[in-house]
């Protein structure tokens, strides 16, 4: 499987990005998909997955409310429409796919549970 983030770019606080994991080789219905970020000496932290088969989703705390994590089964693509933006969103935005049902609870996914990465893509919120 091979996935590739877009949708990335500059905008100022308070306004909206919506990211794009499209995946090739595979099928986003058969696995679950976690959206992840990395700010400047930080470390990686879920921000927002969705579970494959029935759709169960774990939220960051710090984005619930403001961000939605979405399925097209077919475009075979999973979204990351992010909302309210705030500078502490900045980040590059990594999507990440592991085959199967991942159980999500209230506790973040580590990034060990995921086995396909793509690129990234850099969210810069600033005025």
């Amino acid at each position: 499987m091979q996935l590739v983030e877009s949708g990335g770019g500059l905008v100022q606080p308070g306004g909206s990005l919506r990211l794009s994991c499209a995946a090739s080789g595979a099928f986003v219905i058969d696995y679950s998909i976690g959206w992840f970020r990395q700010a400047p000496g930080k470390r990686s932290e879920a921000v927002a997955c969705i579970s494959a088969n029935f759709d169960g989703t774990y939220y960051e705390n710090s984005v619930k409310g403001r961000f939605s994590i979405s399925r097209d089964n077919t475009k075979n693509t999973v979204d990351l429409q992010m909302d309210d933006l705030k500078p502490e969103d900045t980040a590059v935005y990594y999507c990440a796919a592991t085959y199967g049902e991942l159980v999500l609870t209230t506790s973040p996914p580590n990034t060990y549970e995921y086995d396909y990465w793509g690129q990234g893509t850099q969210v810069t919120v600033s005025t």
